[in-house]
């Protein structure tokens, strides 16, 4: 298997995963327009020519970036490549010195593994629920908010809040 970065061959792909899961209210759906113009920051697995996994990192500010859109396909789950692809996410955000990374997440035991901490969402900036504003469970969120730090000493967000 090969994690590398997403191309415009591997739109209709990570589209019907994304989709899959949005059906089951699991995260928001993306249109190939949205997919496309963020597609340089999306990495995806690919197995035997196939896209199997799929994950977004976008900037939110200087020093926060968000995991989005992390999909696995119901065939190739619990081989390991979630983790990967969050891996490779947050060495993205590492080589663009970005030093925390959010997940709007339901998977937190996942996260947790991953050394993600659960923060309020309320000390989270007002920027990034600009996407949330499309959900169904906008005014009933009950994703739980995940960050991880790429510095070794962790990061206090809500010292940064003041600055977006």
């Amino acid at each position: 298997m090969e994690i590398r970065k997403a191309t415009a061959n591997d739109v209709a792909q990570i589209q019907q995963m994304i989709q899959h899961f949005a059906e089951q209210g699991l995260m928001l759906p993306r249109s190939e327009k949205s997919l496309y113009e963020n597609l340089q920051g999306f990495m995806v697995a690919v197995s035997q020519k196939r896209v199997v996994g799929t994950g977004g990192l976008h900037v939110l500010w200087k020093d926060l970036a968000e995991i989005r859109s992390l999909a696995v396909h119901p065939d190739s789950q619990g081989q390991g490549i979630g983790r990967l692809l969050v891996e490779a996410l947050v060495q993205e955000a590492k080589a663009l010195a970005i030093s925390q990374v959010l997940s709007l997440t339901y998977q937190i035991p996942f996260f947790n593994k991953l050394d993600f901490q659960i923060v309020q969402k309320e000390s989270l900036p007002h920027k990034i629920w600009k996407d949330c504003i499309h959900c169904k469970k906008f005014y009933k969120c009950d994703e739980t908010a995940m960050i991880y730090y790429t510095q070794s000493s962790s990061v206090v967000y809500a010292e940064n809040v003041a600055e977006c």
